[in-house]
């Protein structure tokens, strides 16, 4: 099948933006969809946060790893940071909150929540909905609002309340626990969640001693298996990048990262990223940031 017939017949959804969390996100994040609309976007790997979120109002498609459930009022689900997913709204209207923690937020004192997250038996792909009933649905809003106004205020102990609630919002859905049907991802669906692992998979960036080893376009096609031009096809449609722009993009990103929260020289950050040279990567940074390695540096530190 030709690219433009292909196209034409197998893509009529909405582009979905990849989105990265910001590198400077606190390690504890709450929104309500009044004020915080949900929009559509694929989240890779390394998150690093878990995610809750509970709707109130509206529906939309939710995709955790190759498991796709559609998702409507008076529902909950669990996102593990491990995951990649992706949401498509379908609804004009929306409601509810959500909720990102970071591991590292629980700290020595809640190391019995952290606890609880990771033996939580929903943070799993293939049970990550939960359908409550409109009282269960009531009550876990509540939670999200007390959670809400604690982290917008001034109490000393809002963190004691906030971890509070978390328990409470587990229990409450634990004890709901009907999990939704799930319904079948598209091939190609599944071709774009293998790329996204296999390019975060590529940044592995953990000391001075490792390198990215990044694969070409072609490269990345000879693993799934498919035709570079269809791949590429693919992502682009689904994305509205092309599969060099999400290999540069993702490069970009991990090079932010390590100036922001390492201490390295730029000549190491360069040889991590696999560049020939420090010229090189601030010839790259620069184009496309428009400030050297070493000013981004400083004024993300400032």
């Amino acid at each position: 099948m030709e690219l433009e017939k292909f196209a034409a017949d197998g893509y009529k959804v909405p582009l979905l933006n990849v989105e990265h969390l910001p590198l400077d996100a606190s390690y504890f994040i709450i929104e309500n969809r009044d004020e915080y609309p949900v929009k559509d976007y694929i989240s890779p790997h390394r998150r690093k946060f878990y995610k809750i979120f509970h709707m109130t109002a509206g529906t939309g498609g939710l995709t955790i790893g190759l498991h796709r459930y559609e998702m409507g009022p008076d529902e909950i689900a669990f996102l593990h940071p491990d995951e990649i997913m992706s949401w498509q709204t379908t609804s004009a209207e929306t409601g509810g909150h959500f909720c990102l923690i970071h591991p590292d937020y629980f700290g020595h004192e809640a190391d019995h929540v952290l606890q609880l997250f990771r033996q939580y038996p929903y943070f799993q792909p293939d049970k990550a909905v939960i359908r409550l009933e409109p009282e269960q649905s009531a009550r876990i809003n509540g939670f999200f609002g007390t959670m809400f106004r604690e982290d917008r205020g001034y109490h000393d102990d809002k963190k004691q309340a906030i971890m509070l609630q978390l328990q409470m919002l587990l229990l409450e859905s634990r004890r709901a626990g009907k999990n939704r049907a799930e319904m079948p991802v598209s091939e190609g669906y599944g071709h774009i969640y293998r790329f996204l692992s296999l390019l975060e998979s590529s940044f592995q960036v953990q000391n001075r001693d490792s390198m990215v080893k990044l694969k070409t376009a072609a490269e990345f096609a000879d693993q799934l298996h498919v035709h570079p031009n269809y791949l590429n096809a693919l992502i682009r449609n689904h994305t509205g990048k092309t599969l060099r722009e999400h290999i540069q993009d993702r490069l970009l990103h991990e090079a932010k990262s390590l100036l922001v929260q390492t201490d390295w020289e730029i000549n190491e950050i360069s040889n991590g990223l696999g560049f020939s040279g420090q010229a090189a990567f601030t010839t790259f940074f620069r184009k496309k940031v428009n400030v050297s390695p070493s000013l981004f540096r400083k004024n993300a530190c400032a």
